[in-house]
């Protein structure tokens, strides 16, 4: 695009700070602007965040910004699920098959630290307490909210980074329609910690991702390098007990603990407290039918597709949207046919994951200790053994792995079907008709 290489992007929090940075090291001229003031100084103000989960998507997007030792620095390595049944004994389900196909647990406000810094490093111009208010697609001026000032801002394109509330994909809606449409999901959530021990090392096992399954809700813990964890309690908000309409006190919950989590209880020493002092959350799908507005502006990550978070997958997915505008960026002759390609390639693979997500939720919160489940599980990973690089399973696809969104959900639906044919009235693996199910193997599912 020759000397024109000048992009402004609306929002510095992790997918803003990354695509600034994968600009500016291609020689572009970048501008963020960030409503909230700069946490180096000001410390991270991103409010309730549910931890992150780093898998090879956003881990390869980092490899293309020189951040990715920085991160894992501060990343805490999980192994798999550890499980734990109301009634049984807990256990570690790995992701994979060995320490080699893990994920890591990470800080938000940490990470987008460190990819702010990186990105002012490569020249990257930072603009906090900077709000969006409103954009002239006219005369290409942009109008900010700094302090108690109102600012305006020459701009080429715009690239809008600032989330699900996004102020950008506000103001494409007054020039065109881009089919917007939320669903909200009918469960939300509460935030909890669970404190270092008294040695200063980690109360459970820290490289795992901890679950309480409860069939329609669940609680989660996730280790941080403080050797805290974050609790995640997901309930209905209204309904059949429990639901945050009948647990609203710190006394409520106390007691709902005490009856469906009893092992968390002398881990979480101020439950009662962080129940009643953090709000409950929400959780939602958005779905775009247009994601830019010429050449003008596009959107991406949340701002374009927020999901909800049961596949740890938002920030791997906004992270794998980065890189591809940056190369559609970088090969395409202009920034409209950039933005229109980069759209057709990465709005099927957001609405697959947006799909899978809401999948694995009730997989998190009804599935994981069910005999029939594990029992697929076992022969998911010996049918990868015996059919390498064409019995794939799903969690490979989607978290070790950086194959098209789409075609994992496409080949995950049909080894589901594989998987429950061959065990249906099984109790174990040793009756499966290994003949019939190899054929049906080679049949459906082509080498990756």
């Amino acid at each position: 695009m020759g000397a024109e290489r000048d992009i402004t992007l609306i929002g510095g929090g992790l997918a803003g700070a990354l695509l600034a940075i994968l600009l500016a090291r291609r020689g572009w001229s970048v501008d963020v602007f960030e409503r909230r003031g700069d946490p180096r100084i000001d410390g991270y103000a991103g409010g309730r965040s549910i931890n992150l989960a780093l898998a090879e998507r956003g881990l390869h997007a980092l490899r293309q910004a020189g951040a990715d030792e920085a991160v894992l620095q501060q990343a805490v390595m999980m192994r798999g699920r550890y499980v734990h049944p109301l009634h049984g004994t807990p256990g570690l389900q790995r992701y994979g098959r060995d320490d080699s196909e893990v994920i890591y647990s990470i800080s938000r406000g940490e990470l987008n630290i460190v990819l702010l810094d990186i990105a002012e490093s490569h020249g990257a111009r930072l603009h906090f307490d900077h709000a969006l208010e409103q954009v002239d697609f006219v005369d290409h001026v942009a109008t900010f909210r700094h302090h108690t000032d109102s600012v305006t801002r020459a701009f080429r394109a715009l690239v809008g980074a600032d989330g699900a509330g996004s102020t950008l994909r506000t103001e494409m809606a007054k020039v065109q329609p881009l089919g917007e449409r939320t669903e909200w999901l009918d469960h939300g959530y509460k935030e909890l910690e669970i404190p270092p021990a008294a040695d200063g090392g980690f109360r459970i096992e820290p490289n795992a991702l901890h679950i309480w399954p409860r069939g329609h809700y669940m609680c989660i813990a996730l280790p941080n390098d403080e050797r805290t964890f974050t609790v995640t309690l997901f309930m209905p908000h209204a309904g059949s007990y429990p639901s945050f309409a009948q647990v609203q006190t710190g006394e409520q919950a106390q007691a709902l603990f005490a009856r469906d989590f009893p092992d968390t209880l002398p881990l979480i020493p101020r439950l009662q407290h962080d129940f009643e002092a953090n709000p409950v959350g929400t959780l939602a799908t958005l779905y775009l039918d247009h994601w830019h507005l010429g050449g003008q502006a596009v959107l991406l990550g949340d701002a374009a597709h927020a999901m909800v978070p049961f596949h740890g997958q938002g920030m791997n997915c906004a992270f794998e949207d980065c890189v591809a505008l940056a190369e559609h960026l970088t090969v395409t002759a202009s920034l409209a046919e950039a933005f229109t390609a980069f759209e057709a390639e990465r709005k099927p693979n957001a609405e697959a994951i947006q799909q899978m997500a809401l999948e694995n939720y009730i997989e998190m919160r009804d599935k994981v200790d069910d005999a029939d489940f594990l029992l697929q599980r076992q022969l998911e990973l010996l049918l990868q053994a015996r059919h390498p690089g064409r019995f794939v399973p799903h969690y490979t696809m989607v978290t070790f792995m950086r194959v098209p969104y789409a075609v994992a959900l496409h080949r995950s639906d049909v080894q589901r079907k594989l998987l429950a044919n061959a065990t249906c009235g099984l109790h174990s693996l040793d009756s499966v008709d290994w003949d019939t199910l190899d054929a049906a193997i080679v049949t459906q599912l082509p080498p990756l």
